[in-house]
């Protein structure tokens, strides 16, 4: 697929975009691309700029962090129908893992700064995504939280 009528047609058709209007789809339209991961490469790498956000089509990513000196944890994952990325919309933009393709993966790509432009400017189209991202931002600090419970344990 790689005419923008069937990128609009995979972006409708994502779990993330359910209910959302038909411009702000056409938005992300124009700020997205259909990517794929083999395994065990690197979607982004903690401390490297945001500049991307990612919608699973396919697969299974392992988000993971250094913890010295235990190594790499894997502290939560993503799967198909799941959004990856949330540091895009949070100043300084910076990832806080890693996050590797535990298996080939299939996703829609989001350039950042693209969308935050749009943002800006239509904040319909800001709330629609705040309020798909927040619950993200959740999710991930409760599987940090039960991480480092899991291993720094609780006294």
């Amino acid at each position: 697929m790689s005419n923008n009528h069937d990128l609009e047609l995979l972006i409708r058709e994502h779990p993330f975009s359910q209910g959302m209007p038909d411009e702000h789809i056409r938005t992300l339209t124009g700020c997205a691309k259909n990517v794929r991961f083999r395994k065990g490469a690197f979607l982004f790498r903690e401390g490297e700029s945001a500049d991307t956000f990612y919608w699973i089509r396919a697969g299974k990513v392992a988000m993971e962090f250094h913890a010295p000196p235990k190594g790499t944890i894997q502290f939560d994952s993503r799967n198909a129908d799941d959004a990856l990325g949330w540091s895009w919309i949070v100043e300084p933009y910076r990832w806080f893992c890693d996050a590797r393709a535990a298996e080939e993966v299939r996703a829609l790509v989001f350039d950042a700064a693209c969308l935050r432009g749009k943002l800006d400017r239509d904040p319909q189209l800001a709330y629609e995504m705040y309020r798909r991202f927040v619950p993200l931002i959740y999710r991930s600090l409760q599987a940090t939280q039960l991480q480092l419970l899991d291993v720094y344990g609780a006294d």
